[in-house]
């Protein structure tokens, strides 16, 4: 007698890419073009993975929340690119003087706390409000403020030694 195989773990996304993968991309075409919304559905597909093994409730929320995610983390990495090229291109003031100093701010950000890091760097770097930075990590407004004050002051004190 053959025992009965279990299905292979693709088989569920494959499951859930031929149910919702039109509706994902009419959303998120709507959204962001249907440029970004190709790509943003392949790689909401393959983030989607890891979730199986606790089970998915709601896959059409959870699949456009991960695009959504995705789209977003996109537009800020290139509106920094964009603002870093503006800095460049205009010779602001923002541009380091010596490489030393740019060294010497990047171990200082290096040095922040992981915590309070992440959220400088989605602030400064990414561009991301409070609110946006709690919403995709998942603490409170408060707590990103705290983290934040941290992190400045870190900067300012080492900055003044």
């Amino acid at each position: 007698m053959a025992e009965k195989a279990e299905p292979a773990p693709s088989s569920s996304v494959d499951e859930l890419y031929r149910r919702y993968a039109a509706w994902l991309r009419a959303r998120l075409g709507a959204r962001f073009g249907a440029h970004a919304a190709d790509d943003l559905v392949q790689e909401a597909y393959l983030r989607i993975r890891p979730y199986q093994a606790r089970g998915i409730r709601s896959p059409k929320s959870l699949l456009l929340r991960i695009a959504s995610n995705l789209a977003l983390d996109g537009l800020a990495r290139e509106a920094v690119r964009q603002k870093h090229l503006n800095d460049a291109s205009a010779g602001s003031d923002a541009a380091f003087d010596s490489p030393h100093e740019t060294l010497l701010l990047k171990q200082i950000v290096r040095s922040i706390p992981e915590k309070d890091r992440e959220v400088f760097l989605l602030s400064r770097f990414g561009g991301l409000t409070h609110a946006q930075i709690a919403a995709r990590l998942g603490i409170a407004v408060k707590t990103v403020e705290w983290r934040m004050a941290r992190a400045l002051k870190h900067c300012d004190d080492h900055l003044r030694r």
